[in-house]
């Protein structure tokens, strides 16, 4: 039996339409005949979704009790019986409920696609299990229920159902998507714009990722190694030369001029992991690569350009960047160089060959090793002095047995001495004693004695094959040897980093480790020592961590110092290191850095974390408290208006103070208000919806507002105003709060005033207080104990609250104390071309 086809509906977050979509493709499939029916749909009370599943056949859902709670999940037999040519399964990475024949949904997806049944199903993109950290670091929020990457990769098509965040916090405010009792608290958690955006980028990046994969796996179904060309990719080759800088920016370049196109960096390692290249150098060109926005990768061949076209073939290169050879004329001759065995091997792909300075061009023909490199310089000079000391000796002691040994026996013993010197000292000290112990044998052993001169063509013939074959020997002897140093040398590298390593990872303080790279280097102290940014003139050094007795304060009173950044460096007492000890000094100092650096960063990260909790624990009290007080508000302001109804039983000053009380209660209850708006508008659960407004209409409603004290204002509006682009209602809000604030603050005989003035392409709103009062009496109310006097009046809730609100619309207020008399607050908002009303609807 074939199996069924299995089609995914993937969406960013809860809410985008991907189970509407199910249900449409449901609906679509079924008019052309198909038999579709419904496995199970979680409709989660929207209607436009249950009123798309209207007409399809549902099979009955199987009910389940769990710790005395009834369930229903998906009949699988009963889906299995019925055996239609497509079924519908909501929520992929749903878990059963226990008592289910499987724990997961998507194995009973399994069952339905290996009985030959088409599954089209849903899943949002914080289900996959390779994303789950990344969605819990975005959303702070941990997702239990998890899908196998490897199961949505198998499905035949997965297709992604995208919203914009904003218009899903849209859909969220008007109900669409949770009940209102859990609107608000979605709105400010999960459903922020920022959070949105990540997920909406993490579903476009996965589903890519898939494409390419695809891609990858046609071409390898149909045997097609040359790269196709659906998208540049640059390959820079380095060898961890001083040269890899000027590839890598030259790749970039490259790269740039590309839309679409990725930078590669390759490095290949020698198959006898015994790397010339410079471990810093390397690490430096993969901090370039990262910042250039490239990816570092490394692998391992015997053969340099095997590896690295093998490479460039699986990754689909087009193009790949060598630098110009550094081997001398007579080096080229006698092995062909890399890039030109490249641009042989490369096919299709192209090789830019670069210049640089490093390239071959210097009057040497071919570069020499160095003398000690390899063995190491002791190691070297007492090679040299045991090969004048001997071989000498081995020479007084063959002549002493001349009469019992003869030439061949004398050969074989300085034979044996030189092979003694190259395992020591290498091959330089090996070469100089072959060729040492050859004139010594033509002289005291061969015909004519004491003479360089040899008279037999067989003792001739004995002497070249002698020297060459201790050459031969000792360059073999002394490669091993070089070989054997520099592997037990990696290998102490290797285990000092992973003991460093080791301990980082077991979350060992700083001391611990300090002291750590203070035993492994045998040093007497050790300090990591970070400079104070703010100190400019002076530089002032703080001891983050030291070991040993009386470990450095500064970096001047060290012997030795290997800096990690700027403002970090690792200072040390004791006795001078080898530059490869130095090197591996240096690797530990950046480990140590990066753990100092990941300790900051996690101190911060859990103060962020308290201080993210603290302010939603604020905020979530204000809130409540808000509330609270708006109903004792409510309850005082009852008893005061009876009261006011029977004013006939108070005199007249009772009577002004009932109503002073009564407007101290409203005032306070639209501070309450105000301030709930405030909270709601910081914590991103204010929902937006910016349209054209006519400054009339919004006035009207906020003069209505105000009471009567907001038809005393003064309007000063000229005719065939443009439209605002703002959201009415907190357009209102804020004129309802600036026109209030005015009133509190202007005399009785002097209204405020309210005035507009259309600028180019925005409209300016001016609310000003005061005007025309006379300086005296403005002087004396001034200087009245009044809350929110002009000096503090920027600062007041009601201009904290249009300012936010305003900015919030993409407008601007500004607010001005003018010659001490008034106070103004200038609101300017973008316009739009008057369009008509139904033109307008049909568009949204």
């Amino acid at each position: 039996m074939a199996r069924g086809g299995l089609r995914i509906y993937l969406g960013a977050a809860p809410g985008v339409g991907k189970t509407y979509a199910m249900l449409a493709e449901g609906q679509r499939l079924r008019s052309q005949g198909a038999d579709v029916v419904v496995g199970l749909v979680e409709p989660h009370g929207r209607r436009l979704t249950a009123a798309m599943a209207e007409g399809l056949e549902t099979v009955p859902r199987r009910e389940l009790v769990h710790r005395g709670v009834a369930f229903t999940e998906m009949d699988l037999d009963a889906v299995l019986a019925r055996h239609p040519q497509i079924v519908l399964v909501d929520e992929l990475a749903h878990t059963d409920v226990p008592g289910c024949r499987n724990a997961k949904r998507w194995q009973d997806v399994e069952e339905l696609l290996g009985a030959g049944i088409d599954v089209v199903t849903t899943l949002n993109v914080q289900h996959l299990e390779s994303l789950n950290d990344v969605v819990e670091q975005i959303t702070g929020i941990k997702q239990h229920e998890t899908l196998p990457d490897e199961v949505a990769r198998r499905a035949d098509l997965i297709e992604l159902v995208d919203l914009p965040p904003e218009l899903l916090r849209r859909r969220m405010t008007h109900g669409d998507i949770y009940p209102p009792d859990r609107i608000e608290a979605s709105l400010t958690h999960y459903f922020r714009v920022g959070n949105l955006t990540a997920l909406r980028e993490l579903a476009l990046l996965w589903l890519a990722d898939r494409v390419e994969e695809g891609l990858q796996r046609y071409r390898a179904e149909h045997g097609i190694s040359a790269p196709w060309e659906t998208r540049e990719r640059i390959l820079v080759g380095l060898t961890g030369g001083q040269e890899g800088e000027t590839l890598i920016r030259r790749a970039a370049r490259i790269t740039a001029r590309t839309p679409g196109s990725e930078l590669l960096a390759l490095h290949v390692v020698p198959g006898d992991g015994l790397a010339a290249s410079s471990p810093a150098a390397l690490d430096d060109q993969r901090s370039l690569v990262e910042s250039l926005g490239g990816s570092y990768h490394q692998t391992t061949g015997d053969d340099v350009v095997e590896a690295l076209l093998e490479f460039a073939r699986a990754e689909n290169v087009t193009q790949i960047v060598l630098g110009a050879s550094r081997r001398g004329r007579l080096s080229a001759l006698l092995r062909v160089g890399v890039g030109r065995r490249t641009i042989r091997g490369s096919g299709p792909i192209d090789v830019h060959i670069v210049t640089h300075e490093e390239a071959a061009g210097s009057s040497v023909l071919m570069r020499l090793p160095h003398p000690v490199r390899g063995t190491g310089r002791r190691r070297y000079w007492f090679a040299m002095a045991g090969t004048a000391v001997l071989l000498p000796v081995l020479t007084l002691v063959l002549t002493a047995l001349r009469d019992r040994l003869d030439l061949s026996s004398d050969l074989v013993v300085y034979l044996l001495a030189v092979v003694v010197v190259a395992l020591v000292g290498g091959l330089w000290p090996a070469l100089v004693a072959a060729v040492a112990a050859g004139l010594l044998a033509d002289y005291f052993f061969t015909s004519p004695v004491h003479s360089l001169d040899v008279t037999h063509g067989n003792e001739i013939l004995a002497l070249v094959v002698f020297v060459v074959v201790a050459v031969l020997v000792g360059t073999a002897a002394g490669t091993a040897a070089g070989r054997t140093c520099q592997a037990l040398r990696a290998t102490s590298e290797a285990r000092a980093l992973s003991r460093l390593a080791a301990a980082m990872m077991h979350g060992q303080e700083l001391p611990a480790l300090v002291e750590q790279i203070r035993e492994n280097f045998g040093l007497v102290a050790v300090s990591l020592l970070e400079r104070d940014p703010e100190a400019t003139t002076t530089p002032r050094w703080f001891v983050v961590a030291g070991a040993g007795d009386r470990p450095p304060e500064r970096p001047y009173e060290a012997d030795l110092e290997s800096p990690v950044d700027d403002d970090l460096t690792l200072a040390a007492r004791g006795h001078g290191l080898s530059a490869d000890d130095h090197r591996i000094l240096a690797a530990c100092a950046a480990q140590l850095g990066v753990a100092y650096t990941q300790g900051r960063l996690a101190r911060r990260a859990a103060e962020t974390d308290t201080h993210i909790a603290a302010e939603r624990t604020r905020a979530a009290l204000l809130l409540r408290a808000g509330r609270d007080l708006r109903a004792c508000l409510g309850a005082a302001d009852e008893p005061l208006g009876r009261l006011r109804d029977h004013t006939g039983y108070l005199a007249r000053e009772e009577v002004q103070l009932l109503d002073a009380a009564r407007s101290w209660v409203h005032r306070a209850e639209r501070l309450v208000t105000d301030l709930d708006v405030l909270s709601r508008l910081h914590g991103g659960a204010l929902d937006l919806c910016l349209r054209p407004v006519e400054l009339s209409e919004v006035l009207t409603t906020a003069l209505d507002d105000l009471g009567p004290g907001g038809h005393t204002i003064v309007l000063d509006l000229p005719e065939d105003l443009p439209d605002m682009i703002a959201d009415a209602v907190l357009l209102t809000r804020a004129l309802t709060a600036l026109a209030a604030d005015a009133l509190r603050h202007s005399p009785p005989a002097c209204p405020p005033v309210l005035a507009a003035e259309p600028l180019p392409d925005r409209l300016a709103v001016r609310v000003t207080d005061g005007d025309g009062e006379p300086a005296a009496e403005a002087d004396a109310r001034r200087t009245a104990p009044v809350p929110g006097a002009p000096g503090a009046r920027a600062d007041s809730i009601a201009q904290r609250l249009s300012k936010d609100l305003v900015e919030a619309m993409g407008g601007t207020l500004t607010s001005a104390d003018i010659a001490g008399r008034a106070f103004s607050v200038t609101l300017v908002l973008p316009t739009a071309a008057r369009r008509p009303e139904s033109a307008f609807e049909s568009r949204e």
